[in-house]
């Protein structure tokens, strides 16, 4: 486990600069030309600002051999007429100044006459015109990190993807259309791994307009981006800045210290005093994990709500303190169900001898224990309930009871002690108690079409959503599903076998359920009946704007819920089954009953789509995930957000709660998953390994294994329990095998980025794995369509 590092404080780095070029505020016109040769000779131009007969040819001749000398500078000439757009917008003149600009033969007139016509600011952007400033600085940036000592370099890669940003989008901002081209397939390959998607965001804005327009664009330019860094590491940064020390690769040359390298560190600087926030914790480096130093990181400041006292929070950790502690502990039994489910278990030991002999434990199983240190909720804490339960609940409870018995016990910690004995009857045991069995479904024939996946409590059904607009749905037995007849009268109907008759005859093992006019982007079974029924009602979502329920008797859509106003990306039963709750790309997530149709509470404050939507197991917090790169965990009833989780680097796709109440796991495009203690909002650990997007997340019943599947065409089983950390080298072990799982391919090809909780991974021939479900017992039950 990880901790947080302790004593943090904020800081801007503000060292003076070296050598600043005058900036004259109000030049006349007797001084411009001393002013216009100063900021020559400050940009690297050698002409002497102390020689008054230099001649207007030998300034043309002196830039032009520069130029040559340095390919990236850009020509005089260059500089009127980059840096005439600003004498119109930063002052009052017309196009009559630019044309007067354009009628004066000498380089150094028009260059006198242009300051004497822009603003403090505009020469400040007249002295970033240079491209080569910044590639040159990013380069130096680049290098100084990758040669900084191993300890330091985790903390010094992240300050590179903030510069990287501002240095593009000031190229492109400034017209530098190809320049901004060239940096950009420059450095961003080394940037991709971690931060491809937004990478390929910002590679589509190319004129200032579209930076202008740009939502994220904006907010890089208006917001701090937060680093994390130790006091040591943020000395050594400062260090880089001011004398261009430390980090210097063999045979750099002038390395840091040159011209070249001034004015790009000068444009680094600016960056960093402009656009960027140190949060500097006292601790030692070597105490702090590797993935501590991207956690709270990045444009956080929009993504931190007001508390319920208004007051506004920098950072997620001290908003997370504010709120206080959660209930976390499981939700409480209605007394006389808890009665009667014991009732219904006593009468079945007494006929039964084998039953009778686990009576004891059963019972213990009707009412679950809460994890140590959580606090349980009472029944006023929880969302309304029907005031007496049915026959359905009992057979519910008393399923769990048996479920709960004969469930196998997973415990990924054993899989270590499988290495160490090889490949025996005793390994062969302690991998049966590590690893769960998986049943794998493919969908055949149905290309990319097929866009998510659920299987029933039961494991009966199978439903699939298409993006052609209809549900499919699957009987894993091999039954037929027969809906009922609409030919024919109620008042017919005289009891159970007389409903029977109404079946229809025919049938087949799958059924198509038309009614969306849009792509179905997510289904879900209803929980009422548990493990001990098949479920009677279906859920789905809809590119269409609407959520529908589904009758699994008549086969019918029966309500359509409208409320949303864009897409709806996803929809999840609360684990009473009375409730629902919606995500959608309005930024909104939405709590419904299923006898209203309007939504209940509305839940606001995410920045963009709002991708996922759980519930947590005690039905009183509800988490989101969203592309804004957060996740958000809701008090359910009130409507008010309890939690922040900032430390993912892209779009969070997919959520899971620990059934024990304590966790919550989230993944997406980043490749990486996070797993978070909800007590307290803090990162437990991140864990990586996943090649591509991570499409669904799930816990095992002991909240000791968690499962995942992605695009990548694999499902893999992580240790919840473990520290983590760096793995092993290719995660070969001696038998040949990756982390228990035959290696695909040339064992060369296998990345390295895997962390050492990552137990084994289950490789498929083509499918992405869109959903992993956990049965009651601890089977794992996965699927995905197959790609060909």
């Amino acid at each position: 486990m990880s901790a947080s590092p302790e004593g943090t404080e904020h800081s801007d780095i503000t060292p003076p600069p070296e050598e600043p070029a005058p900036v004259p505020q109000s030049t006349s016109r007797s001084d411009s030309d001393a002013a216009a040769n100063d900021i020559i000779s400050n940009r690297g131009f050698n002409q002497d600002p102390n020689s008054p007969d230099k001649s207007d040819t030998e300034l043309r001749r002196t830039t032009r051999s520069t130029t040559r000398a340095q390919a990236n500078h850009v020509q005089s000439q260059d500089v009127i007429k980059a840096a005439a757009p600003f004498a119109t917008k930063n002052t009052a003149a017309d196009t009559s100044t630019v044309q007067a600009l354009q009628a004066i033969p000498s380089t150094a007139q028009k260059l006198s006459t242009l300051l004497t016509s822009v603003s403090g600011q505009g020469a400040e952007d007249i002295l970033s015109l240079d491209p080569s400033d910044r590639l040159e600085g990013f380069k130096d940036l680049e290098s100084w990190v990758d040669g900084s000592l191993d300890m330091y370099r985790p903390e010094f890669r992240p300050i590179l993807f903030p510069i990287f940003c501002h240095f593009y989008l000031d190229l492109v901002q400034l017209g530098l259309q190809e320049s901004a081209t060239k940096f950009f397939k420059t450095f961003s390959p080394s940037l991709k791994a971690v931060h491809n998607p937004t990478l390929y965001h910002l590679g589509t804005l190319l004129l200032p307009a579209h930076v202008q327009t740009d939502l994220l664009a904006q907010r890089f330019r208006n917001e701090k981006y937060v680093l994390r860094m130790s006091r040591s590491g943020f000395s050594l940064l400062i260090g880089w800045l001011t004398e261009g020390v430390g980090g210097e690769s063999v045979g750099a040359g002038d390395g840091f210290t040159g011209e070249r390298g001034k004015r790009g560190r000068a444009s680094v600087m600016q960056v960093v005093n402009n656009h960027l926030r140190f949060d500097v914790t006292t601790s030692n480096v070597t105490m702090v994990p590797t993935s501590t130093w991207e956690e709270s990181t990045g444009l956080i400041s929009s993504l931190i709500p007001n508390d319920d006292s208004g007051q506004s929070h920098q950072e997620s950790k001290s908003f997370n303190a504010a709120q206080g502690p959660l209930k976390l502990g499981p939700a409480p039994l209605d007394e006389g169900l808890q009665q009667e489910t014991e009732r219904v278990l006593r009468e079945e030991a007494m006929s039964d001898p084998m039953a009778n002999a686990t009576l004891s434990a059963d019972l213990q199983y009707v009412r679950p224990t809460p994890a140590p240190g959580l606090v349980e909720p009472t029944a006023a804490d929880l969302l309304p309930a029907p005031p007496t339960f049915k026959t359905v609940d009992v057979r519910r409870e008393v399923e769990r009871v048996r479920d709960t018995r004969k469930r196998i016990r997973l415990d990924p910690s054993l899989h270590q002690e499988r290495d160490l004995l090889g490949f025996g009857p005793q390994a062969n045991m302690a991998r049966a108690r590590s690893l769960p069995s998986i049943v794998a479904y493919t969908l055949h024939d149905t290309g990319d079409t097929a866009s998510c996946l659920s299987f029933s409590q039961d494991s009966t059904l199978l439903a699939t959503g298409f993006t052609e607009s209809y549900i499919r749905l699957w009987n894993l037995k091999g039954e037929k599903l027969k809906g009922y007849r609409s030919d024919f009268q109620e008042s017919a109907v005289k009891d159970s076998a007389g409903l029977r008759k109404l079946k229809e005859r025919g049938g087949s093992t799958t059924r198509k359920l038309i009614g969306h006019s849009g792509p179905v982007y997510s289904v879900a079974f209803d929980p009422i009946g548990g493990t001990a029924s098949a479920p009677r009602h279906l859920l789905s979502a809809s590119a269409d704007h609407t959520v529908r329920l589904w009758s699994l008797d008549t086969m019918t859509n029966v309500v359509a819920y409208r409320g949303h106003q864009d897409p709806v990306w996803d929809v999840q039963w609360s684990p009473m089954g009375i409730y629902f709750a919606t995500a959608s790309r309005d930024r909104t997530a939405r709590l419904w009953s299923t006898d209203r149709i309007y939504a209940l509470r509305m839940y606001a404050g995410h920045l963009s789509d709002v991708e996922a939507v759980r519930f947590h197991p005690n039905s009183l917090y509800l988490a989101t995930a969203s592309s804004d790169w957060t996740c958000r965990l809701w008090d359910t009833q009130k409507g008010s957000c309890v939690r922040v989780f900032v430390g993912h680097q892209g779009v969070v796709s997919t959520l899971a709660f620990s059934p024990d109440g304590k966790y919550l796991a989230s993944a997406g495009d980043d490749l990486a998953i996070n797993l978070w203690d909800l007590g307290s909002g803090k990162r437990i650990k991140k864990m990586t390994g996943h090649t591509s997007t991570i499409h669904s997340l799930a816990f095992s019943a002991e909240s000791s294994l968690l499962v995942s599947g992605g695009a990548d065409w694999t499902v893999r089983c992580w240790d919840v329990k473990s520290p983590g950390g760096k793995g092993s080298k290719n995660g070969l072990q001696n038998d040949g095998r990756v982390n228990g799982a035959l290696p695909i391919g040339n064992e060369n090809d296998i990345d390295n980025n895997e962390t050492s909780d990552l137990v084994t991974t289950y490789p498929t021939k083509r499918t992405p794995i869109i959903n992993v479900q956990f049965t009651a017992r601890n089977l794992c039950m996965v699927g995905g369509p197959y790609i060909s």
